[in-house]
């Protein structure tokens, strides 16, 4: 079984920063592209930074600038900095991972459990 575990969300004023983390655990043979999604109330679940296994990395047009994705290939582990935070940044976000559990087997997706992000005014 794998899990995706997410931590590092909360309450934060408008211009503040916080740091995303995203660990990867169990029967793990490699990881492609991890990512961040975010759902805010009301709103459809979008996309908001992805990265490859190789490092190339992919924004949202409106986090461009402002929000950082990296890596940890061999801790399994997804970063997301998200600096100059603004009340509509405020939503569920979500870890995403295309795991690949034994060699072979095809990759499959697989989801954190969220965390909120609230930004004040």
């Amino acid at each position: 079984q794998v899990q995706l575990v997410e931590s590092g969300g909360g309450l934060v004023q408008a211009g503040g920063s916080l740091r995303l983390s995203c660990a990867a655990s169990g029967i793990i043979f490699s990881i492609n592209a991890m990512g961040w999604y975010r759902q805010a109330p009301g709103k459809q679940r979008e996309l908001v930074a992805t990265i490859t296994s190789g490092g190339s990395t992919n924004y949202a047009d409106s986090v461009k600038g402002r929000f950082t994705t990296s890596r940890d290939n061999a801790k399994n582990t997804v970063y997301l900095q998200m600096n100059s935070l603004k009340p509509e940044d405020t939503a569920v976000y979500y870890c995403n991972a295309e795991i690949k559990r034994w060699a072979w087997m095809r990759e499959y997706d697989y989801w954190g459990q969220g965390t909120q992000v609230t930004v004040s005014s």
